[in-house]
């Protein structure tokens, strides 16, 4: 990502006039007809010339025949793509280019393994309208360490992937197993990629240790996903190098706020604290100051903390455990507003009117001195519960809790009367012991505290997006665009068998999604129809280009408030420092790109991190339930399809699988249209939202899948009248 160019004119065709060429003549070119057309003599150059040429193969850019002539792929009619394996054998091709996915058939699919790129040619229509390609070329190779379980079978050893998408084992000779043993999880290097005629073949590089020693799934998820979890030497120098004081000059150069009584909020178990919050009232309305910790003072350009940080893109956050963006060094001492301990901040001041308006802001390089450190809960005890003690306790800073309580509850109600979309939907929390076994699962509770903690950072967020666009610099914005037309139809007439209705016609907006949340608010299938809600809607990413923010409903925006955890929040300090610097720059068209690369690259990052945590998460609570093989519970159903029905279960918020040939001695349709099962003989329906009693009969740990059957009769959820829909 390197925004370097170099200035030596090179004699070799660029690729953009190699494909001109190829263009031109419409036929397939011998690479010595390529080296005629550009004049490509022997030597140095014509090396260089196939160097371009093969890396060109492997980009997808060029094709070769079998006599070795280079050809467009357009002409060939082929698709480039990304494999994606099933655990069935088969797969399927997402085209680079969009459109709907093909099928790959299992006897492809031994050639390759998920995550592969490769150009593909569409050969025939299957029965059931598929089209169904075969590979031409492998034009990159996903996986080069595998991690999976070391099996011995008959004295031939492999390592089961644990990725069930991967659906070749990887056979380890007798010389290469370096200590593993049957059973163990391992990390296997492939050293023989897969073929049409022989399976992967690799070596044992890394044991992990046994299949359930306390971690082993971060341990897995840590290497599945490639996420990067080790500080290299320069990093680590670097870090300890950073000096622990502030010095009176930089001190004298910025606004010196520590008399405000700024107080960080966040849950019991936090370890870093990196946003303050302080409000006070005034005539005219508010005057709100959200100080962030000034990371980009430590953390400087190109330097091997910056280069580490825009490597891992964001912290991951799994149960109990956190790999950090940046070391602990700067996470939890430098950058971490402790109470009573100077610490350099960005702050932006804003001037909020009595209506909820944002009259003024200004972003300050400042410092600071936390006045405190709060919890969610005993804040939420102060402001909500009014208890004496507590409030007694926090008497120095209760006006700016006051304030700031009566501030976040005026934003929040201006933005949804503008339109907003705040899904309310449980999550769990999985609590260990000192053994990392798992104690319980329980709900977490949120409260009006996280609410004035998210409503000072919109705000800022929505402040710095703004200054950003004004000056048009070059920055990261985070960017939600708006629902596909048929995703929209789909939750409209699932959410019609509620009798709720989603208006705004093919183009809802936010208001229009609020509305059904606050129509289902307080029903017992409100979760169910969030969540459909949620999964119609796109996901946010970052972009180089401000595209506005469909569930928010902001026209721009962007994250300023954690750049000790996200990298794009990083690059949006940089850019308002220069603005309050007045340090022009001179973008050319390299330095866009570059920036779009890191966008593009942050929204890969976060998008790794969710999968690894989901998957973390899954398998903790598949092993949580093993426990608990035979134990009947309430739960909710939440999915139907033609091969079973999903389950959570009301206490745990835990899914598991009814199987359909575990529904009874019945043959039962699936309605794809109301989305429901109903028996022919017994007349027996199953539908989402209704109540059903089950049993746990079984926990795979390797799929993490809970299988169920049901205990009794299916309590069908309360029916609701049908309402007119609007035209």
């Amino acid at each position: 990502m390197s925004t370097k160019r170099s200035t030596k004119k090179s004699k070799i065709p660029r690729r953009a006039e190699i494909l001109n060429v190829l263009r031109k003549h419409d036929k397939p070119l011998s690479d010595r007809a390529l080296y005629q057309a550009f004049g490509i003599r022997k030597g140095p150059d014509r090396d260089a010339f196939v160097g371009r040429l093969k890396r060109m193969q492997r980009d997808g850019l060029l094709l070769a025949d079998r006599r070795n002539r280079f050809i467009l792929p357009d002409k060939m009619d082929v698709i480039r793509g990304r494999v994606i394996g099933h655990a069935k054998g088969f797969g399927f091709l997402t085209p680079e280019t969009g459109g709907n996915d093909l099928y790959i058939p299992a006897s492809e699919m031994r050639k390759v393994l998920h995550g592969d790129r490769i150009l593909a040619r569409v050969v025939k229509i299957d029965r059931r309208g598929r089209k169904e390609v075969s590979i031409i070329e492998i034009l990159e190779r996903a996986n080069v360490n595998v991690v999976g379980r070391f099996v011995v079978e008959q004295g031939l050893a492999f390592v089961i992937p644990d990725d069930t998408r991967i659906g070749q084992d990887v056979f380890i000779p007798p010389d290469l197993y370096n200590g593993a043993e049957e059973g163990q999880i391992v990390v296997a290097e492939i050293k023989r990629q897969p073929s049409l005629r022989s399976q992967p073949i690799g070596q044992v590089i890394e044991v992990l240790g046994e299949h359930l020693a306390p971690g082993m799934e971060i341990e897995v998820a840590i290497r599945k996903f490639g996420l990067p979890n080790n500080w290299n030497d320069s990093v680590s120098s670097e870090a300890s190098r950073l000096p622990a004081d502030i010095s009176l000059d930089e001190i004298g150069r910025r606004w010196d706020i520590r008399d405000l009584p700024l107080v960080t909020i966040d849950g019991e178990d936090a370890r870093d604290f990196d946003d303050a919050v302080y409000c006070e009232k005034s005539e005219r309305g508010w005057r709100l100051v959200v100080a962030i910790a000034d990371v980009s003072h430590y953390v400087k350009q190109e330097d091997p903390l910056d280069q580490e940080a825009l490597r891992r893109g964001n912290s991951v956050y799994f149960p109990s455990y956190v790999i950090p963006m940046l070391p602990e060094r700067l996470s939890n001492d430098l950058c971490s507003l402790k109470p009573m301990v100077d610490r350099l901040c960005f702050a932006c001041e804003i001037f909020i009117d009595s209506q909820g308006r944002v009259k003024n802001f200004q972003f300050k390089l400042a410092v600071m001195r936390s006045a405190g450190r709060l919890t969610y809960t005993e804040t939420a005890q102060a402001l909500l519960n009014k208890d004496e003690s507590v409030r007694a306790r926090l008497a120095d800073v209760l006006p700016n809790l006051e304030n700031l309580h009566a501030l976040s509850r005026l934003l929040r109600d201006r933005r949804q009367i503008k339109g907003t979309v705040d899904f309310d939907l449980p999550e769990s929390r999985i609590v260990f012991n000192d053994e990392r076994k798992i104690l319980r699962i329980e709900a977490v509770a949120r409260n009006e505290a996280h609410e004035l903690i998210e409503e000072c950072m919109l705000v800022a967020n929505v402040c710095a997006a703004k200054a950003i666009y004004a000056n048009q610099s070059l920055a990261i914005f985070r960017i939600h665009d708006v629902p596909d037309q048929a995703k929209v139809e789909d939750v409209r007439r699932f959410i019609g068998e509620f009798g709720l209705t989603l208006g705004g016609g093919s183009e809802p907006d936010a208001k229009h999604y609020w509305q059904v949340v606050e129509q289902s608010r307080d029903k017992s299938y409100a979760r169910i129809v969030q969540t459909a809600l949620l999964r119609s809607m796109k996901q946010a990413v970052y972009s180089s280009e401000s595209k506005g923010h469909f569930a928010l409903g902001f026209e721009h925006y962007t994250h300023f408030t954690s750049p000790i955890r996200r990298y794009p929040d990083l690059v949006v300090h940089r850019e308002l420092k220069k603005a309050i610097r007045s340090v022009q720059s001179e973008h050319d068209e390299i330095d866009k790109y570059h920036v779009a690369d890191i966008a593009d690259h942050c929204s890969m990052t976060e998008r790794r991190a969710d999968d690894a945590t989901r998957e973390v998460i899954q398998w903790l609570k598949a092993e949580f339930m093993l426990d608990h093989v035979g134990d009947e519970f309430a739960g909710t159903i939440t999915t139907v399809t033609d091969f079973g029905v999903f389950v959570e279960l009301d206490e745990f918020l835990i899914e598991g699988l009814i199987h359909v040939t575990a529904l009874g001695r019945d043959y039962f349709q699936f309605d794809p249209i109301s989305r429901r099962l109903r028996g022919e003989r017994s007349g027996h329906r199953y539908q989402i939202g209704d109540s059903i009693q089950v049993r746990v009969v079984r926990v795979d740990l390797d799929e993490a899948k809970i299988d169920l059957e049901p205990v009794g009769k299916v309590l069908p959820r309360k029916k609701r009248p049908t309402r007119a829909r609007k035209k």
